[in-house]
């Protein structure tokens, strides 16, 4: 049976657009809760400038409270070189870098252009491996940028060719704001597997405009192995205007489950941890699975568990 590694990304990507602060407890929470229903590999948080994204302000105690199991690789994001001492003095497992597409979104998002945050990722990497931990590279916006509009199919399979010189443990191609469909994944997708080989793609779509479940399927096909997804379809980005939330967890584990894919996850104890993250978050989120009557339904099952 083939496999797809699902990273849950719920604690970082899902929570850092939240208005209201999430307490520390309240994440590590979340993240037992994902590792319990499955996910192996978690975003728990990011280490960035606490004045500009408020939510990650407790990136040092979210670590130091991890649960330290050997089956488990905690994941966390960077921009820049401070960031990525912070979190390698945290003990974190793996750093994510992200560089960007679009010189716009770079400088709004990053202070960087694209050229420069592509250095950026690659140093950290750099850094990571000097220190004996794993890191990724993301390339955001590949896919569209809301200032620029459309980004050139080149630009990024060039990004990703660059990237994959700094050997990162994979190269993710992200759909920051949801503007993707499936023929384009398909393409960036089938482009950047064959440039960067042996390296792997990982995929991050985000559903502003309802092709998330459809591009994770079109980004499987054409040779993607690791996903990143949310629980509950948690999410956004502070800095891309109209972005909602990420894929949803338990939406992707019924479209693999069902396809005879392999995940490692219990999409019902996914589907408990949605709803309890519903209970969390004080609002619906945006996941359709958790909404939906089983099925195939168990025997005298008539609720929603997807």
């Amino acid at each position: 049976m083939p496999a797809v590694e699902i990273v849950e990304v719920a604690a970082r990507d899902g929570l850092q657009n939240e208005n209201s602060v999430v307490s520390t407890a309240a994440k590590l929470e979340l993240i037992d809760r994902a590792i319990r229903a499955g996910a192996r590999r978690l975003e728990v948080t990011s280490f960035v400038n606490p004045a500009r994204v408020p939510q990650m302000a407790d990136a040092e105690a979210v670590v130091a409270g991890l649960p330290r199991r050997d089956d488990v690789t905690y994941i966390a994001l960077v921009l820049n070189r401070r960031g990525a001492e912070r979190a390698l003095a945290s003990g974190v497992d793996e750093l994510g870098a992200v560089c960007v597409a679009s010189d716009t979104f770079g400088i709004r998002n990053q202070g960087q252009t694209a050229a420069e945050s592509l250095a950026v990722a690659c140093e950290t990497v750099a850094l990571a491996r000097a220190a004996g931990r794993a890191a990724q590279i993301t390339i955001a916006t590949a896919f569209g940028c809301p200032f620029e509009g459309e980004v050139p199919i080149d630009r990024v399979v060039e990004m990703a060719k660059r990237a994959a010189d700094a050997q990162p443990r994979e190269v993710a191609l992200a759909d920051t704001i949801g503007v993707a469909v499936p023929a384009q994944v398909t393409e960036a997708v089938t482009l950047v597997a064959e440039a960067i080989a042996p390296l792997p793609v990982r995929a991050h779509f985000h559903d502003t405009r309802n092709t998330a479940i459809a591009n994770v399927w079109a980004a499987i096909g054409a040779g993607a192995r690791v996903i990143d997804a949310a629980l509950g379809g948690l999410g956004g980005c502070p800095f891309a205007p109209g972005a909602s939330g990420n894929v949803a967890t338990e939406d992707v584990l019924y479209l693999l489950d069902r396809s005879g894919i392999a995940t490692g996850y219990d999409r019902t104890l996914a589907i408990d941890t949605a709803s309890w993250l519903t209970g969390l978050i004080g609002r619906d989120l945006s996941g359709k699975v958790r909404c939906a009557p089983p099925f195939p339904p168990a025997h005298g099952e008539a609720g929603p568990r997807g």
